[in-house]
């Protein structure tokens, strides 16, 4: 299955939910906002009673769209949390959390997701002085992750950091050190502290069905 380009917008009508594919520009100017107060969108709000499976469906396909991941991926990654200790849920969660495309978009390197992908893929970011291009890549508590330095220095890269800071997205197992523009994972995320806003109970149901 390959990866969907198209409007970031659209799955989010499709699921009835804001799922902050665009990042910091969700917060303002969103279609989701505009349709609430329409009849189109009230529509939406009234949809006919899911059955238990589309519920379960429903809620995988928020987490698997929010990270960008096609599914097969995704359904390995859910097949690690599994075999690791703890609860499946939030070792899923955890996982998801700590890839470092998702870092790099939490630490305010990156106002998106897809922003952060494409900055890991042209090699813009390093992980404990090495350069890695790989999205996937999970970051492990004590890894230090660097941005490239003529990258930082650009307009984009400012405004997802000052994004970070004002509205206080960067999370407290992110250690953030401004004049070096490195950050460091000090710690595995609590589920209150995910970026996902999912029932992960759901998708285990979902996969173990």
């Amino acid at each position: 299955m390959s990866r969907y380009t198209g409007p970031s917008c659209k799955k989010c009508r499709k699921l009835a939910c804001k799922l902050f594919l665009k990042g910091t520009k969700c917060y303002s100017n969103c279609v989701m906002d505009k349709l609430a107060s329409t009849k189109k969108g009230k529509g939406m709000q009234r949809r006919a009673k899911l059955s238990e499976y589309a519920v379960r469906l429903h809620e995988k396909q928020k987490a698997r769209f929010i990270s960008g991941m096609t599914e097969v991926p995704f359904a390995n990654l859910f097949e690690k949390a599994t075999k690791s200790t703890g609860q499946t849920g939030e070792q899923f969660l955890k996982y998801l959390e700590t890839r470092l495309d998702n870092v790099v978009k939490r630490i305010g390197f990156a106002s998106s997701l897809r922003g952060a992908r494409q900055i890991v893929l042209h090699g813009h970011i390093k992980v404990n002085d090495k350069v890695v291009n790989v999205p996937s890549y999970q970051v492990k508590v004590g890894d230090k992750i660097s941005l490239d330095s003529k990258l930082a220095a650009s307009v984009m890269v400012k405004q997802g950091l000052e994004d970070a800071e004002k509205r206080a997205l960067r999370p407290s197992f992110i250690e953030f050190d401004a004049s070096k523009n490195t950050a460091t994972l000090l710690r595995w995320p609590d589920r209150s502290e995910s970026s996902y806003p999912v029932n992960d109970q759901l998708i285990v149901e979902h996969y173990s069905k």
